[in-house]
This record gives structure tokens, sequence and C-alpha cells, in this order.
């Protein structure tokens, strides 16, 4: 793995925001001249060094006390500098097992920057991808790719893409599903016969049973979390039942896998005790960033596990251009910048000001267009005059939902010391491969 940052790379126009005297600096010549986060053009994403860092050790510390392996999915990020952050042993870092990725141009990425065990949490049929795969495995003998499958038409064009050609079996995970879900063999009957074919394969091997069960359910009521136990229940009974018809290959230690980023607590509670004999793995990835909507309403971290939430590490800094109405307020953040698939940005304060002016008591944002927000001022706050101090000029901090579609609109992202800072140091830049 990599152990610096990308302060070599020389900035440019390209990089959204960053300011024109940044231009032709190397990132590391940029930071010495201390910058702050007002000194960058709006609109802007940040990430927060300190909730990140949260963030990581309260989910290692909750892994290791569940008996559970992490492989965070990195394509949430697709940033190499935060996969190395949770691959590091702790603790510098968060300590995981693997990385998790959905595609094989993923997993090139991680290969790249030198990430060892990649689960591919996906049917991979396509023949290049395949290749790639066979390739790696025999340039690296100490590198693990593990792969899904739903059918047994998946393997036979595994089989038939890898055409003979791999050193070594590529490692497949059964892939067990559930009615309205995506892919995955919708009862066990059917995931045993895909693992009776891989197992057969003369270019494949079993290597456990994985899923996700974040298709099945949507919240946290007592009817969404029986769907999730059930069907961990039926995951960690396909393993056993793979067990004992002795499919593994012998001496080997199978795969359990399980867990989005919503119902990771009932992975932790239910697989281990079904599966001693198996490693436990959990595919997390928006813990390290987290957000201010979706993920904050239904994660166990603070509601199921301890009294202490994860801290959400993302804000879009965003300008108002016009207050044409009282009662709104138009900001320099659009589409091209924030989520809006799992709920809209929420303003949170006035950034440079000590204290909450009532300004934005009650707003909410409407809508979101290429380029324009539009923040709705409270009804109270506008017959008491309190809206009229958001002025044209000033800058509001937002926050965000679903961190897998906020940072594929950033290629380099500033990190801030501390985003509740009035105008907080920028301490480093991550930056994506999307």
């Amino acid at each position: 793995m990599e152990t610096s940052s990308n302060g070599a790379r020389t900035l440019s126009v390209g990089d959204k925001s960053f300011p024109p005297s940044a231009h032709g600096l190397t990132l590391e010549q940029f930071l010495l001249t201390r910058p702050v986060r007002s000194d960058f053009a709006t609109p802007l994403l940040t990430l927060d060094a300190g909730a990140m860092a949260h963030n990581e050790v309260r989910m290692a510390d909750w892994a290791q006390g569940a008996g559970v392996l992490l492989a965070p999915h990195g394509k949430t990020a697709m940033a190499p500098m935060l996969w190395r952050r949770l691959l590091d042993d702790r603790p510098r870092g968060a300590g995981a097992w693997g990385l998790t990725l959905a595609t094989p141009w993923q997993a090139q990425v991680g290969r790249a920057h030198g990430v060892r065990r990649i689960v591919i949490a996906n049917e991979v049929v396509d023949p290049i991808g395949l290749r790639w795969i066979a390739d790696e495995l025999a340039a690296h003998p100490d590198v693990e790719i593990l792969s899904w499958a739903d059918g047994v038409d998946v393997v036979r064009a595994m089989e038939t893409a890898s055409n003979g050609g791999a050193p070594r079996p590529l490692r497949v995970l059964v892939e067990l599903g559930g009615a309205g879900g995506r892919t995955g063999a919708r009862d066990r009957a059917a995931a045993r016969a895909v693992a009776e074919a891989i197992a057969a394969s003369p270019v494949l091997e079993l290597a456990g049973v994985g899923g996700y069960e974040g298709a099945l359910a949507h919240d946290a009521g007592d009817a969404a979390i029986a769907r999730v136990d059930g069907y961990l229940a039926a995951l960690g009974g396909l393993h056993r039942e793979l067990a004992d018809a002795g499919l593994y290959p012998e001496g080997a230690r199978p795969v359990v896998t399980a867990g989005g980023s919503a119902y990771f607590d009932r992975v932790g509670a239910v697989l281990p005790p079904l599966c001693p004999d198996a490693d436990v793995v959990v595919r997390s990835g928006a813990f390290q960033i987290h957000d201010d909507g979706f993920y904050a309403g239904i994660s166990p971290m603070g509601r199921t596990i301890g009294d202490v939430p994860f801290r959400s590490a993302m804000h879009v800094w965003a300008r108002v251009l016009s207050r044409p109405e009282p009662g709104l307020a138009l900001l320099d953040c659009g589409r091209r910048d924030a989520s809006f698939d799992e709920g809209l940005p929420v303003a949170q304060r006035i950034a440079g000001r000590a204290e909450d002016d009532g300004a934005l008591a009650g707003s909410h944002v409407s809508a979101l267009n290429d380029q324009h927000l539009f923040l709705r001022l409270g009804e109270d706050a506008v017959a008491s005059g309190a809206a009229a101090r958001l002025r044209v000029g000033d800058v509001v901090r937002l926050g965000l939902s679903h961190p897998c579609t906020v940072l594929d609109k950033w290629r380099l992202i500033p990190v801030v010391a501390d985003a509740d800072a009035l105008d907080s140091v920028v301490v480093d830049a991550v930056e994506t491969v999307f």
C-alpha cells in the first residue's frame, strides 16, 4: 500500500473550486500556504478529518467486539487514500481484512494501489474482466480476488471465459438473494445447484456464500428487521448445508459475507453463531464518511450499538446568489455538486457566524437544478424578519445524504480539520477515481 498522500499532484483548472492561485502548484506546495475553507470557490465539497477518524474507530471497535471482519465497499468513495485508511493496521487505520468493489475495473484500480484482497460483490461474466483476474492471480501469488455467482448459467459463462487459463482456480461465492431483491439465487435449492456447479468446475473454487440484505428492507421498523434476520438466517443455513455436503475444498476456511451500512448490527448478531467455521465478513461502505440524511436515520451505530453515532464527514458549502422573494434563496449548488437520490441537502448553518441567528430556522431545500439550489426559508423566520439576515454572498453549509452519489461528482476534495470551525484549515485533499 502507498503510505504518502497525493502531494506531488499539480493543481489545475480541472480541480473544481480550488482557487486560481493554486493552479500550477503541487498539492503539497499549496497546503504549505495553510489554506482555509473560505479560500476556495463555491460550491465546495469538503471532508472532515476528525469525523472520518471517529467513524473508522467506532466501526473497527464494533467489528472486533462482534467477531466479524471488515471488507468495506470501496465504490462509495473510489478514493485510494481513503481505502488506505481502512486497510492499514490499527491504530493507524481500521485494520480491514480486505476491500469490496463492484466491477473488474474497480478491482483493477484497487490492485493498482496495492490492495491484496478484493471481494467483487457481483457476478463477473465479462471475458475481459475474467482474463484480467486470471492474469493478476498468475502474476501475484499473494493476491486474493473473490467474485459471486447466482446461477448455473453464470458458472458456465465464467468457465467459458476463463478457458482453463488461470494458474489457480477463481474463487467464487454463491450469492443468495430474495424475492424483490437484486441479483442472487432466489431460494436455497437454486443456490445449492450453483454451489455444486462451482465445486465440480475445473477452473472455479467454492469460496463461500454472500449476499446483500439491504435490498430487502429500507427502514428500521420491526417488520424490516424481521425480514433482514430471516434472510441472514437463510444465508447462514446455506453455508451450513454446503459445509455438511463437503462442497468446500478440504482445509479451506469459507467466507460468509453480508452487511451494507444499514443493518450491519444484525449481521454481527445473526451470522457468527451460525458460522463458527467461517470468516464472517461485513462489507459496509458508507460508515467512513456517513451522512446527514438516509444513513443518519437508519444506521445502527448509536441506536442499537452504544450511544455514540457516526458523524457526517461530508458537507457542501454553497453561496447565496439571489434573494428574489422573502421566502426564497437561490444557492450556487446543483445536481452537478450534491446528491439528490436519497433526499435533498439540508441547510445547517451560515459560514463564519459564531451563533445561530435564526435565519435558517424552518428552512428546507425544495429542488435542485443543474447549478441551482432552491432554499425555502421558514414561514416564522420570514414573518419575524430573521430570514432577511440571509443575504446575497453568504455561504451556507449543507448537510448531504448518501455519500455514494456525492463523491462521484468531485475529482479532488479538500479535507478540513474541523467542519464546525468558523473557517477551518484545509489539511489535505482526497483524489477520487470514478
